[in-house]
């Protein structure tokens, strides 16, 4: 047995014994379900010295135990995501959940009787559903479907989800008691589109169904559970957004929606003309989430001011709003008020981490519930970003976050990394950039997160500018304004500059090293979109639809031939930079075929192309070996491409 111990721990460490009996530098151990082709080993050096990097934690609010007055956060111990309880402020965090892989989301009961979570297995996204008995998983859906856990009727007995089990493609609606979860009963049969439930009546009489059909299209049905008969509430002859949507306990529907509106407001929905009526208007601004707590006194609301969040209180009695003012610059989300009145949140800040709080909605005091470790560094010392704004190439305004290295520690012009988010209706934020900040503090590198048209937070005009295949390449014009701005920038290398992004960022990093190919010195793109059609082929078949209003329809030919035209595939040969792909074996979204065909035709044309592939993952690195590995190979890809002083194109 020690013989066997002995043989893994030099297998592990790699150490190798040269012609001349030297023994080479040690290289960090792989995680077994990755794959590293053409990606060099990671040396030892790099891990140590990245090592107090990789080591925060991050808590996020979940849901109130209505039992112990405990709030419910979920954050990762060992490898993964779990649940944990923690009974009072700052107090020992106590994990419930022990699962190999990460609890995507949870609530209690009502009256915390019951405790419901979901979650997938090696990132496919196939969730199911279980409740933790005597600290002990149950699962209550048929290990197979794809389900989605929705809310509790206020009696704590009955809980809704979603579920593909009937077709295996589109979400129906059920009921379910979860002490008998053979007994569910289906309230909903959906023929498309993707349904979800979101609130109970307060008489639990009626359930309110959300059809989304694109970002800045959603239905409403409130269903009668009873004998099941629907009564539609959207009836606009134009597109309309809803979120937050909420009963209050007087029975009033409230919601956040852009109806009448380029920007969401929070108002009331009439429950018989479906008309919407706005009460809280931040103007310029989306209201991005809000609850209201169980007497109907407070409103909570977040407004998305240009991706920095401010929390703000409705008295919903006097009329009166008020903001939470001591809160640190960042983005908060998860909002919801516990039964005794006091209000939950996540709060993620670059100089705080991230981690959950409360607010008194009476006297605004803030509390601290956890505070989650950083490797022993002060979060206090990362840098702050900086909001970037421009005016691109048709007169459009837009803008970004920079985050710049200390300029105490690190002189003269800095290498730049643009990070490009996915979506496309996602949004760059102000948030903890964890792993990053390594290259920020000790590397001296800045990092700019663009917010290119197409990306929420500033309007429905605006997240519509980049829709279908003619308007796609209009935001990859988005990065030349960007980048013209930046190698302006007296502290930026304009000689030094990358770009990458995960998902639709995937496919902005291979478009932007095509089109500006000349000013940039690498590309780094995560399961990214390669070739529109064949994404739109072979995405899993319950988003297609909703894929296609973004993207454009390849069943039609004029479309067809401009996706074709403006996907990076097409034109891998002129891809001249270094390049690395990162991807997820299992991912439901872009599945990993998008990454095999670009490397291939990459390397046909003789160019090197780093490509890391985790067989345990999906849509992104979830698992914190595979993360951690993720990170050193992309290092190592960054100083070898980017850090280095030569003007060329670091070949």
């Amino acid at each position: 047995m020690r013989r066997n111990f002995l043989t893994a721990l030099i297998a592990a460490m790699a150490i190798a014994v040269s012609a001349s009996g030297t023994a080479a530098e040690p290289v960090a151990p792989k995680p077994a379900a990755l794959v590293a082709d053409q990606v060099p080993d990671i040396p030892m050096d790099i891990v140590e010295k990245t090592r107090p990097y990789m080591e925060f934690r991050t808590a996020s609010f979940v849901d109130w135990d209505a039992r112990t007055k405990s709030m419910l956060i979920s954050t990762r111990f060992a490898d993964t995501r779990q649940l944990h309880r923690v009974r009072k402020p700052m107090s020992t965090r106590e994990q419930l959940t022990f699962a190999s892989e990460p609890v995507r989301s949870a609530s209690y009961a009502p009256d915390g009787s019951s405790l419901l979570f979901q979650k997938d297995s090696g990132g496919n996204e196939v969730n199911q559903i279980f409740a933790l008995k005597d600290g002990r998983p149950k699962l209550l859906t048929d290990g197979e479907s794809r389900n989605s856990l929705g809310p509790w009727a206020s009696n704590g007995k009955i809980v809704a989800f979603g579920s593909n089990k009937r077709t295996g493609l589109y979400n129906d609606i059920y009921l379910m008691n979860p002490e008998n979860p053979e007994g569910a009963v289906m309230l909903v049969a959906s023929t498309g589109g993707g349904w979800f439930p979101i609130d109970f009546s307060p008489d639990n009489k009626k359930l309110l169904v959300f059809n989304y059909v694109s970002i800045t299209d959603n239905q409403l049905y409130l269903i009668n559970i009873f004998d099941g008969t629907s009564t539609k509430l959207t009836n606009s002859t134009e597109p309309v957004a809803y979120n937050g949507l909420s009963f209050a306990p007087d029975g009033q529907l409230w919601a956040a929606s852009d109806f009448g509106s380029d920007v969401q407001r929070v108002g009331v929905v009439d429950q018989k003309t479906g008309t919407f009526t706005p009460v809280l208007d931040e103007e310029k601004w989306d209201i991005a989430d809000f609850d209201i707590n169980p007497d109907g006194r407070w409103l909570a609301y977040e407004v998305n001011q240009a991706g920095r969040s401010m929390l703000k209180i409705y008295d919903m009695k006097r009329g009166r709003v008020r903001t939470v003012k001591a809160l640190p610059a960042g983005v908060i989300s998860d909002l919801k008020f516990a039964p005794w009145g006091e209000l939950g949140f996540t709060l993620n800040a670059n100089r705080t981490g991230t981690d959950a709080y409360s607010v008194d909605p009476k006297s605004l005091d803030i509390t601290r519930w956890t505070r989650s470790e950083t490797g022993g560094l002060d979060a206090a010392r990362n840098v702050a970003p900086e909001l970037i704004e421009i005016t691109s190439f048709d007169g459009e305004k837009m803008s970004g976050y920079l985050y710049r290295p200390d300029p105490d520690r690190h002189s003269g012009r800095r290498p730049l990394i643009i990070n490009i988010h996915g979506g496309p209706e996602g949004q760059a934020t102000p948030r903890f950039l964890g792993r990053n900040n390594y290259l920020i503090n000790e590397l001296g590198v800045a990092i700019f997160y663009p917010n290119v048209r197409g990306s929420t937070g500033f309007g429905k005009r605006f997240v519509a500018l980049d829709n279908g295949p003619f308007l796609r390449e209009n935001s990859v014009l988005d990065i030349g304004a960007f980048l013209e701005r930046l190698q302006k920038d007296r502290r930026i290398d304009r000689k030094r500059i990358a770009v990458t992004g995960g998902s639709y960022g995937g496919y902005m990093t291979l478009a932007s090293m095509l089109r500006y190919g000349d000013q940039l010195k690498a590309g780094l793109e995560v399961v990214g979109i390669t070739n529109f059609v064949t994404f739109l082929e072979n995405t899993q078949a319950y988003r297609r639809n909703l894929r296609r209003r973004e993207y454009g329809d390849e069943r039609d030919p004029e479309q067809r031939a401009k996706l074709e035209e403006i996907s990076p595939l097409g034109r891998a040969g002129e891809i001249d930079l270094p390049l690395m792909v990162v991807t997820g074996a299992n991912d439901p979204r872009v599945p990993a075929s998008e990454a095999d065909q670009l490397i291939e035709a990459v390397r046909a044309n003789g160019r090197p192309a780093w490509h890391l592939l985790a067989k345990n993952e999906g849509h992104g690195f979830r698992k914190k070996a595979n993360a951690d590995y993720q990170f050193w190979a992309s290092l190592l890809f960054w100083q070898k491409h980017l850090l280095n002083d030569s003007d060329g194109k670091g070949r």
